[in-house]
C-alpha cells in the first residue's frame, strides 16, 4: 500500500511516498520509501490551469529561483520570477530534485532503511522513466490532474520528452530545450570517461565513502570535463585565450603552473564538490545513457505519436554536446509523428551553457508559446460556458 506522508522546511517540501516498496522501476524492481524535495513559486489559481513543472539538468536541483530578496540565487534565476518568461505572478511553479539526487530526494548518499547505512551503489540503477514517474507521485499528492506545461533544458529536456509520452493527457505544452531523443555515441563515451574519473578515485572505495574521505579529485575531474562540452572553443578562446595565470618563467620550474582556462576548471571543478554527491553523478549520467523511448515502443514513431500536447524544441547552434544535426533530427521526427510542433534554433556563441543564461533570446518563442497554451485554455473554457448556458451539455 501506497501512502504520502508530508513535511515543510522553509521553503523546500518534502513527499515521502510508496512506504513499502511499492514503486514500480522501469528495471522490474520495486523500491521505497521514496522521498521527493520540491519547491513552489506562485500560486495555484481556481480553475487549476496555470501550473508548470520545471525539470532540472544533471547538477540542478529543485531550487530554481529565490522565493525573496533574503533567499539564495536559483539555477534559472533569471527566467523564473514576477516579471519574468516564467512568471510566478501568473504562474505557478514546481520544481522537484529528482529521484537518485542529493539535494532532498532519495538518492545513493539516503539512507536506507534496512541497513541504517548510506545506499551507497546499493541504490536501484534508475531512468528518466522512473524520474518522471516519481514526479508524477507529487502531482497526485498536490491533487492536480493536468498542468500547463514541462519545462526542461539537456536532462531536463529529456524528462520532457519523456513525460509527453508516457502521460500525454497531462498537460498542454511540452518546452524541451536542447535535449535529443537519445545520447550520440560521442557523448555517452564521455560519460563513460567521466563516471571512470570517480571510480578510479582510491576514495570512491567501491561507493561507500560516506563517513569517510569523499571522491573529491575523481569529481572535480568530471565536471571539469563536463565543463568543456558546455561551452563552445571560440567562447573559452575568447574567455581565456592563453593568457597565463603564472609568470611564465614558472612554467619551466613546476607543472603547477596554470593558464587561466586551467584555473577557471579547477575552480568549477572544486566548487561542485561542495555541493554534489559523486554517486549521485554516476547515476544521472547512466540514466541519461539509458534514454531511449524505443527501449518500451520499438520506435521512435511509435512513442512519439503518443504525444498529444503542443511541443516546443529549441536547439542551439553552437552546442557541442547536444550537435544541433541531433535536435534537426529530432525536429524530422517529431514532425513525420503528427506532433503539433514548434521549432526554433537559437544561434549563440555560448554552447549547451546558453539556456541557462541568455534570457534574451529565448524570450519570446517561449513566452509566445506560453500565450499561444494560454489563448487555448481561454477558448476550450469559453465553449464550455457556452454550450453549457445552451444546454448542450
Amino acid at each position: 500500500m501506497s501512502e504520502f506522508t508530508y513535511k515543510k522546511d522553509i521553503f523546500k517540501e518534502y513527499l515521502t511516498f510508496s512506504q513499502d516498496k511499492s514503486f514500480l522501476l522501469e528495471s522490474g524492481k520495486t523500491f521505497g520509501p521514496i522521498t521527493i524535495c520540491f519547491e513552489t513559486y506562485g500560486k495555484l489559481n481556481r480553475d487549476k490551469n496555470n501550473c508548470i513543472l520545471i525539470t532540472h539538468a544533471l547538477t540542478g536541483d529543485s531550487h530554481v529561483a529565490s522565493h525573496d530578496e533574503l533567499d539564495s540565487a536559483g539555477w534559472w534565476e533569471d527566467f523564473v520570477g514576477p516579471g519574468k518568461i516564467f512568471d510566478t505572478d501568473k504562474y505557478f511553479i514546481v520544481c522537484s530534485n529528482v529521484l537518485g539526487g542529493c539535494c532532498g530526494s532519495t538518492g545513493p548518499s539516503s539512507i536506507n532503511p534496512e541497513t541504517n547505512e548510506p545506499y551507497g551503489i546499493n541504490f536501484p540503477i534508475i531512468t528518466v522513466k522512473d524520474i518522471v514517474n516519481a514526479q508524477r507521485k507529487l502531482f497526485d499528492f498536490l491533487n492536480i490532474n493536468h498542468i500547463l506545461a514541462v519545462v526542461g533544458g539537456s536532462m531536463g529536456g529529456m524528462q520532457s520528452l519523456q513525460w509527453s509520452v508516457s502521460y500525454p493527457d497531462f498537460m498542454d505544452g511540452i518546452i524541451n530545450l536542447a535535449a535529443p531523443l537519445n545520447l550520440s555515441t560521442e557523448a555517452v563515451g564521455i560519460n563513460h570517461i567521466m563516471r571512470k574519473s570517480i571510480m578510479w578515485d582510491p576514495n570512491w572505495n567501491n561507493g561507500n565513502y560516506y563517513g569517510s574521505d569523499f571522491p573529491a579529485k575523481g569529481l572535480s575531474i568530471a565536471r571539469m570535463i563536463a565543463m568543456l562540452t558546455y561551452q563552445t572553443r571560440d567562447l573559452i578562446d575568447k574567455k581565456f585565450g592563453r593568457k597565463i595565470k603564472n609568470n611564465i618563467d614558472d612554467f619551466f620550474k613546476s607543472l603547477d603552473a596554470e593558464f587561466e582556462i586551467d584555473s577557471y576548471l579547477s575552480y568549477q571543478g572544486e566548487k561542485l564538490v561542495q555541493r554534489f554527491d559523486a554517486n549521485t553523478y554516476l547515476y544521472f549520467t547512466r540514466a541519461m545513457d539509458l534514454f531511449d523511448l524505443r527501449r518500451e515502443y520499438g520506435s521512435y514513431a511509435k512513442a512519439l505519436s503518443c504525444i498529444k500536447a503542443k511541443f516546443l524544441l529549441v536547439a542551439i547552434s553552437s552546442d557541442t554536446l547536444f550537435n544541433i544535426s541531433e535536435l534537426r533530427r529530432a525536429k524530422d521526427i517529431l514532425k513525420l509523428s503528427s506532433v503539433d510542433l514548434e521549432y526554433n534554433e537559437i544561434q549563440s556563441d555560448y554552447g549547451h551553457d546558453s539556456f541557462l543564461v541568455e534570457v534574451d533570446k529565448y524570450k519570446d518563442c517561449i513566452s509566445n508559446f506560453l500565450d499561444t497554451l494560454h489563448d487555448e485554455i481561454n477558448y476550450r473554457e469559453t465553449w464550455k460556458e457556452f454550450e453549457y448556458s445552451t444546454g448542450n451539455i
